[in-house]
């Protein structure tokens, strides 16, 4: 059992069993953590290497606490306008599946095989590329995101009346 080890709480004490022969007990000192910041480079490349081989025993394990706390702030929200308009397409090619599953077979199966294939969660390319294939369809999914995106605005704006002006 050549490498096996057993780790303490904190990584303090490190009992390894080398070989067969006999026990080697063998006390780490805990060391200070060092403080460093996310942008600065440390060598995770001799870590990998130092963990990689179970014989060779560790020149320096310094534990990172890295500062994550802060941040840059970005100056718009079009990440997150994105995201919002993609969820609402994905949510439109559901509801129009739907539809097209009670209302219409055929059209459904087509539907279906097209969003299996494509990502309506890409809602730009998903739009563009189901316009080229049936424009009626590609009408009828941005009908229903923007219908489902009206709703939304308006559940957000009954939610709002309801919280005290003190707050």
């Amino acid at each position: 059992m050549a490498g096996a080890r057993s780790m303490a709480v904190g990584g303090a004490i490190d009992c390894s069993l080398p070989s067969v022969v006999g026990f080697r007990t063998s006390v780490v000192l805990a060391r200070k953590p060092e403080l460093c910041n996310s942008f600065l480079q440390h060598d995770s490349s001799r870590r990998l290497r130092a963990s990689s081989d179970p014989r060779r025993k560790r020149s320096s394990g310094r534990t990172f606490i890295v500062d994550e706390l802060g941040g840059h702030y970005e100056e718009g929200f079009e990440d997150v306008h994105r995201q919002i308009i993609n969820y609402f397409t994905y949510k439109a090619s559901r509801t129009v599946l739907h539809q097209l599953y009670e209302m219409n077979p055929p059209k459904y199966t087509w539907f279906y095989n097209f969003v299996a294939t494509n990502n309506p969660t890409d809602g730009e390319r998903f739009l563009r590329d189901l316009g080229k294939e049936k424009q009626d369809l590609a009408e009828r999914v941005m009908i229903t995101r923007l219908h489902l995106y009206g709703k939304w605005i308006k559940a957000k704006i009954g939610s709002c009346k309801d919280v005290p002006e003190d707050f």
